[in-house]
């Protein structure tokens, strides 16, 4: 009964009305309040790029330089140009991410253990783009591209995309790897979800539990570092495994484990997070003996420090679990701002992760075949039951199959 009152719902004018108006709201609308972009030059030090991630509390920044000197990341051509004269005055050779300089940091694993922090810090920045896959890859978003369409972008995958203020590419929408403008703001994930997290005509898809199968919401696959692990050990874990943030759990005590690996995750107690950006906290001048902490020390040292902005992940944990509301997970990202919520039993034990590419898709996909729902049922004028024998005479095409499931939780 429920579920077919929603589904009326979304057949209604009103709900179709609200679905337009989310549909007409454009990337420009997202970037009214945001700051200009925050780079640094390709000749900047991997020290002063980690002051910089610090002081604007960012974890990625593009890299600036000449133009005609550089092939952009992934091919791209995106420059900063004068707006009178249109003159070429930087090209952005590519995004510098803290997963980036942990890997760095880490090393390649060929004995360059003994090598000082402070002279991998010394290196230009330019010198570890494209470390790791992200970072391969530059991507701008036209300001006149739809919500709907942006939700499409970075529910692949994309955490962030420089949106071009005055460019010449107006009339154009979706991602572009070629653009000039006179200057630029940074559009991420959380942005977007911050955005969706307030619009009223989302309340429906965001009642739905994370847990249902049809979403696949969750990632049941998680592998995490023991509170035994030393910091140095986890960073070439996730530089391993290109892993953003790792869970950490509870050791065992019966049994010998590896600290210096990745463990299973999945129904473990987790007692931690340690992720890319925590390493942004740390001072330079400090950081070389704290690598060899203990994960949990390090951010306990971390989280009492003055002007670091961590919060204390070593003693709060964001999570959720699987009858939690998809809005309520939304809501913890976004008011926590984390990238990602542990989803646990009612044990506490490690379940699985719901990042914010997973919150992206899901939400996506909802209010996609909500929407088509409603527009064939109005442009039709049928009833639920006629709409429901229409896609099962189309039982054997994927697309039809796949909306006739998904009806069960619109």
């Amino acid at each position: 009964m429920q579920a077919t009152a929603e589904i009326q719902a979304a057949g209604s004018p009103r709900r179709s009305q609200k679905h337009q108006m989310l549909k007409d709201k454009q990337v420009k609308d997202l970037i009214v309040d945001k700051r200009r972009l925050v780079e640094v030059p390709y000749t900047a030090t991997l020290a002063d790029t980690i002051n910089t991630l610090m002081a604007n509390k960012v974890v990625a920044v593009p890299v600036a330089a000449p133009p005609g000197h550089w092939i952009g990341a992934g091919g791209s051509m995106i420059f900063e140009s004068d707006k009178q004269t249109g003159a070429v005055r930087k090209h952005y050779i590519g995004m510098v991410t803290m997963l980036d300089i942990l890997a760095h940091i880490a090393g390649n694993g060929c004995g360059d253990d003994d090598v000082h922090l402070t002279k991998k810090m010394m290196v230009p920045i330019s010198s570890i783009i494209g470390h790791c896959l992200e970072s391969l890859s530059l991507w701008t978003l036209s300001p006149n591209t739809s919500i709907v369409d942006c939700m499409e972008v970075f529910s692949k995958g994309i955490h962030r995309a420089m949106v071009p203020v005055n460019g010449r590419s107006e009339n154009i929408v979706g991602v572009e790897l070629t653009e000039s403008a006179s200057c630029y703001r940074m559009l991420t994930q959380m942005d977007l979800l911050r955005f969706l997290n307030d619009q009223q005509e989302l309340k429906a898809i965001m009642s739905h539990k994370v847990s249902d199968k049809q979403l696949q919401a969750i990632t049941d696959t998680v592998f995490g570092v023991t509170n035994k692990a030393k910091v140095i050990d986890v960073i070439k874990c996730m530089r391993t495994a290109a892993l953003n943030a790792v869970p950490i759990v509870e050791s065992y005590n019966d049994i010998t484990e590896d600290h210096t690996q990745l463990v299973n995750g999945k129904k473990r107690k987790i007692v931690g997070t340690f992720s890319a950006t925590d390493l942004r906290g740390c001072p330079v001048s400090k950081m070389q003996p704290l690598l060899n902490l203990e994960v949990l020390d390090f951010l306990k040292m971390l989280s009492g420090a003055p002007n670091t902005g961590m919060r204390s992940s070593w003693r709060e944990q964001v999570t959720c679990h699987p009858e939690s509301s998809l809005g309520e997970v939304v809501e913890k990202v976004v008011s926590d701002h984390v990238h990602r919520v542990w989803v646990v039993d009612e044990q506490g034990l490690l379940e699985g992760v719901v990042s914010l590419t997973d919150m992206i898709r899901v939400i996506r996909l909802c209010f996609k075949v909500s929407s088509e729902i409603s527009s064939i049922r109005i442009l039709f004028g049928i009833s639920v039951t006629g709409f429901s024998l229409i896609l099962t005479t189309f039982r054997r095409k994927t697309y039809a199959v796949g909306l006739i499931q998904l009806l069960v939780i619109l």
